[in-house]
């Protein structure tokens, strides 16, 4: 495997790692209710935030099962933090890896997450060679079910009130892409076989 090379640009986006200078941005959606209800780690004031900056600001590579990249998302044309994306890699032996993704609802709707995404299914497939990369959303959360279609992730579980979430029966759906299935990003295409002329 070849060093990871950062930040990462699509179209419209540059992923990074993050900086101390993030926390106004992160500030800005981590601690929303309507994102809260979603993320793996909960915040609710400013010093709670920080904490979580300072560990996101510690998950900068893949190196052994249980390891987080996590990357901040960063518009390109004003270098606005609207979310970030984490790659987790839950097992060597059988090549898995969990995407986690948050973005800004401010800026939702706007197809930022599936670009996100899209870079980091190619990095987790063509980088550190992950065989399955699967992700969690809650059943409520219709946006990112549809995102994970859209990805052409298949649903592989439905929890049904499986665990119970500020007072609430809590539904998870699990979907998963296998390596061979990704359709590489369309930026790069392969030149078709030519002949040799001599």
């Amino acid at each position: 495997m070849t060093s990871l090379i950062l930040p990462i640009q699509t179209d419209r986006l540059t992923l990074r790692t993050f900086e101390r200078g993030d926390i106004e941005g992160l500030n800005a959606y981590h601690a929303l209710p309507s994102v809260q209800r979603y993320v793996f780690s909960r915040t609710r004031d400013r010093s709670e935030i920080a904490d979580a900056l300072n560990i996101m600001r510690g998950h900068v590579s893949l190196q052994r099962p249980g390891d987080t990249l996590t990357l901040a998302v960063v518009r390109r044309g004003d270098q606005a933090l609207i979310g970030h994306v984490a790659l987790h890699w839950s097992d060597a032996t059988a090549g898995q890896g969990e995407v986690r993704f948050v973005v800004n609802p401010v800026h939702a709707g706007q197809g930022y997450a599936g670009e996100a995404l899209g870079a980091l299914f190619d990095l987790a497939f063509d980088h550190f060679r992950i065989h399955r990369v699967f992700a969690r959303s809650d059943g409520r959360n219709h946006h990112s079910i549809k995102l994970m279609q859209q990805l052409g992730m298949r649903l592989e579980a439905h929890y049904r009130e499986h665990a119970l979430f500020q007072g609430e029966w809590d539904e998870e759906l699990h979907f998963a892409i296998l390596d061979r299935e990704w359709q590489r990003s369309t930026k790069v295409k392969d030149l078709p076989i030519r002949h040799r002329v001599a």
